[in-house]
């Protein structure tokens, strides 16, 4: 039902839009890959798997004109909190970042957690975790953005 009145009021593009984080930056996506080992370890994630997803895609026969890289990260103490009483979120773990290039610029994105928070809210440890978790992943992205590094 919910589906439905979202598709009637929101077109699909605006909800991804709603669902998705991005920051954009200048600096290229080859910069700002070569600090997300680094940053994530500042930031107390793990990374745990990147992909090159252009050459992944490209090597099944499908090449594409924009470099996509996409990172796997997590923070073992949310995600034990997580996972203990709403096993239904394991669809949204690990945690991703994505970097990829569009119209010249490189595009530091992640899914927006915020609308999914509320429904442990009743919770308060995890919920607490959680948008601790979400505020440090969105420093995290800041950091990769940033020309300091």
């Amino acid at each position: 039902m919910l589906q439905k009145l979202m598709s009637a009021f929101m077109p699909a593009k605006k909800m991804i839009e709603m669902f998705t984080l991005k920051i954009s930056s200048d600096q290229s996506i080859e910069k700002i890959s070569s600090k997300m080992q680094q940053e994530c370890e500042n930031h107390k994630f793990a990374l745990l798997q990147t992909y090159v997803y252009h050459e992944i895609v490209a090597a099944k026969g499908f090449p594409i004109k924009r470099k996509v890289f996409i990172y796997e990260i997590c923070q073992a103490k949310t995600a034990s909190l997580m996972l203990k009483d709403n096993p239904h979120f394991s669809v949204f773990m690990p945690c991703k970042i994505t970097l990829y290039e569009d119209n010249g610029k490189t595009i530091i994105s992640t899914m927006n957690m915020e609308p999914m928070l509320k429904a442990v809210v009743s919770d308060n440890e995890l919920y607490t975790d959680a948008i601790r978790l979400f505020s440090e992943l969105k420093l995290l992205m800041n950091s990769l953005s940033s020309n300091n590094k």
